[in-house]
């Protein structure tokens, strides 16, 4: 899918290395944190020169940390309007917390663990928001019938055999009654999200 956002012009991404905004002679985009403590911080000024190279008018500023607003469909959703994203991938023991005062705009988790680097959670967070792009999906209701899409997880699917080892696909969804079906869809879809994940019923 990425690629075919790409071939179509619906995305233009680029990839930087930070290491390309650095003017001392190592490339050194890291340093110890002041106060002591173990691993290393990511040093503000490669990441400002980054940033103000490549922002614009239209530019949203966003970084990857453990400590941002947890990501979900409804943030994909509004992310997929932006004009233009620029994601920093936080590594080490964080960035330069001035970065995120004077130049990040909103920080995103993608969930309540911690990973090797931020470029990991930054690929999760582009494919969600590419997926909802105009033209990227096969089917455009792709989306819209996705889990999360309407606040449920998505209930269960079925294709052929209509029976695989005695084990029979539900006798509404061969019946072509689209009514009954979008139905039964709904009720199960809430059944399920029940059972796997009862917060998203509030």
């Amino acid at each position: 899918m990425m690629g075919r956002a790409q071939e179509t012009r619906v995305l233009d991404l680029q990839i930087h290395n930070l290491r390309d905004w650095t003017s001392d002679r190592h490339h050194i985009v890291d340093d110890a944190p002041f106060g002591g403590g173990p691993g290393m911080v990511m040093k503000p000024e490669p990441i400002f020169a980054a940033v103000e190279s490549l922002q614009t008018e239209a530019s949203t500023v966003v970084l990857m940390t453990p400590q941002g607003r947890r990501f979900d469909q409804s943030m994909a959703q509004e992310f997929s309007t932006r004009k233009h994203l620029i994601i920093i991938c936080g590594h080490y023991e964080g960035v330069d917390h001035r970065i995120i005062e004077q130049l990040v705009n909103v920080e995103i988790s993608i969930g309540d663990y911690v990973l090797t680097n931020g470029a990991i959670a930054a690929v999760v967070f582009v494919d969600a928001i590419v997926r909802l792009l105009p033209g990227v999906l096969g089917h455009e209701q792709s989306a819209s019938d996705d889990s999360f899409a309407g606040g449920l997880l998505e209930g269960p699917q079925y294709t052929r055999p209509a029976e695989f080892r005695g084990w029979k696909v539900p006798e509404i969804l061969l019946s072509g009654h689209h009514a009954e079906i979008a139905a039964w869809r709904k009720r199960e879809a809430e059944q399920r999200t029940r059972q796997n994940r009862p917060d998203l019923l509030g």
